[in-house]
């Protein structure tokens, strides 16, 4: 065991966050004086600057004033607005929370978080890594964990780590999608009914005549005579312009880039206004006409989101349904959930380009719904068989061995059968983890970096010295690599533990293997 009696974690960066924690304290006192003693634009501009700096200041002091210790009466935090000790015999466990940034490379940061006896979860402010690699928060890691066995009592033997794929991280920002998404679909279905009503009065609207009331000349169609005087083309991103002589009956009028480079300066157009907006203009062989976002639009839209919502609720929906799990435990993929939400969108998206407030008006709209939400039933039933959580039956694993055992050692399968799967650890049968395969039948089981034909490159798997310790699924510490629904063999490999991962059926297929393999 360990000897250590007192671990301290401190910011590697402590010189650089009290610089900053200066300049930002500098700053403060410039947005001040320039605030109080100063006015104009500049000196607004500059005292921005100044607030901006004296926010730095203030993360930068809260990261340099953190600490963490422990020692034989329990964990202390401090932060700049905080203190807190918690002893050992109220921590259950402690766990490594790894998260992913959004940059370009992929950066993963690690923390310490705590569980307590009563459930809650609590994260440490120090240590934190930037790195998979990193000794530094290995070795306090490991510290910490020293003094827990040696003071408390740790639920796990191993070091449990909860990422973004594991039971035990939270799902309140999925539901925030989720929901923030379905209100965006409701506001998109509530524009549906006023575009059709517009969409009909455009169709049936006439043109004015001399005895057309003035309430009414909204309602009709309005044609003015114009002269372009010059045309602005822009790119896609950029509005284009045309440019009436005289500014007559207006100075500018937005268009297409297309638009903007039929019209030449000195072409005489006709302008149609309707309801305030001019709709058309139309010249000697060129006709732009504005673009009059059609319902369907609107409500392939709303099913676009509500569509898009599925999948952060099926997110919630696994973990929900894998609450039991340890928070280590890696849950099921909600790809089959996204694949069944894809499938009821090439029903779903064209019945609401086209009927978009009369979905059950016709025969032929009720069939197609009918069918299409049958067709939906049973992809989200499959969705659920498909991800549904796999208990490893160890049991099986050694019966299953234990029965096809052979007896006369001459016999092998003449057929070779490649199975994905992988040892996770460098052994001298799998240098540098370069095995995707292992091969069964025709021969020795070996390892291969291929799925076969052939045993090219293939090395033995040393069968003598390994046995089965146990098979259990997928954890946050066995990496992003190993697929969601395959299961993990814990192997001693001569004294030395090994993993092999493959899928539950072909992981209990190379495991029987291996039995018969021995006794040969």
């Amino acid at each position: 065991m360990t000897d250590t009696w007192e671990v301290t974690c401190r910011s590697p960066w402590k010189r650089p966050l009290w610089f900053f924690v200066g300049l930002g304290a500098a700053g403060a006192g410039l947005a001040v004086v320039r605030l109080v003693f100063w006015g104009g634009r500049w000196d607004v501009v500059w005292s921005a600057g100044g607030l901006v700096l004296a926010l730095v200041g203030i993360v930068s002091l809260r990261g340099a004033t953190a600490r963490v210790s422990a020692d034989a009466h329990g964990l202390h935090t401090r932060t700049l607005l905080r203190r807190r000790s918690v002893p050992w015999g109220d921590v259950a466990d402690l766990r490594v929370h790894l998260k992913y940034t959004n940059t370009p490379r992929a950066q993963e940061t690690r923390r310490i978080s705590l569980l307590l006896r009563d459930g809650h979860k609590r994260l440490l402010p120090l240590p934190r890594s930037w790195s998979p690699q990193d000794p530094d928060f290995d070795a306090k890691l490991e510290a910490l964990r020293a003094l827990h066995r040696r003071y408390g009592a740790p639920e796990s033997d191993h070091i449990p780590v909860v990422s973004h794929r594991t039971a035990g991280r939270g799902w309140a920002g999925s539901l925030s999608l989720c929901a923030l998404l379905v209100a965006g679909a409701g506001v998109a279905a509530w524009f549906v009914p006023g575009m059709v009503s517009d969409e009909r009065a455009w169709r049936s609207a006439t043109p004015c005549t001399a005895r057309t009331p003035a309430t009414e000349r909204d309602t009709c169609l309005t044609t003015l005579p114009a002269v372009i005087a010059r045309t602005d083309v822009n790119g896609l991103k950029q509005p284009s312009w045309l440019y009436f002589t005289g500014s007559r009956p207006l100075e500018r009028l937005e268009v297409s880039s297309d638009a903007a480079e039929d019209f030449e300066a000195g072409d005489r157009v006709r302008l149609t206004v309707w309801r305030g907006q001019v709709r058309e203009v139309a010249g000697a062989g060129h006709m732009w006409r504005e673009h009059i976002p059609a319902a369907g639009e609107v409500a392939v839209m709303a099913a676009v989101f509500v569509l898009a919502a599925g999948y952060p609720g099926a997110q919630v929906l696994l973990r929900l349904r894998g609450r039991r799990l340890p928070d280590d435990e890696v849950l099921p993929s909600a790809v089959p959930f996204a694949a069944a939400l894809a499938g009821t969108a090439l029903w779903l998206l064209p019945l609401c380009y086209l009927h978009p407030t009369t979905l059950l008006a016709s025969p032929g709209s009720i069939i197609w719904a009918a069918t299409g939400s049958l067709v939906t039933v049973g992809l989200f039933i499959w969705a659920w068989r498909a991800t549904r959580v796999r208990t490893p039956a160890a049991a099986d694993v050694t019966e299953g061995a234990a029965e096809t055992q052979v007896t006369d050692g001459a016999a092998e399968q003449e057929t070779e059968a490649f199975l994905a799967a992988r040892f996770l650890e460098h052994t001298d049968y799998n240098p540098h983890g370069f095995g995707t395969h292992i091969v069964l039948g025709g021969g020795p089981p070996a390892v291969t970096p291929h799925p076969g034909p052939g045993r090219f490159a293939a090395k033995r798997i040393p069968v003598e010295r390994l046995s089965v310790a146990g098979v259990r699924r997928a954890r946050g510490s066995d990496g992003d690599t190993v697929p969601r629904s395959w299961h993990i063999a814990e192997l001693d490999d001569a004294g030395e533990p090994v993993r092999l991962t493959a899928a539950p059926d072909d992981l209990v297929r190379i495991i029987r293997e291996l039995g018969p393999a021995k006794a040969r």
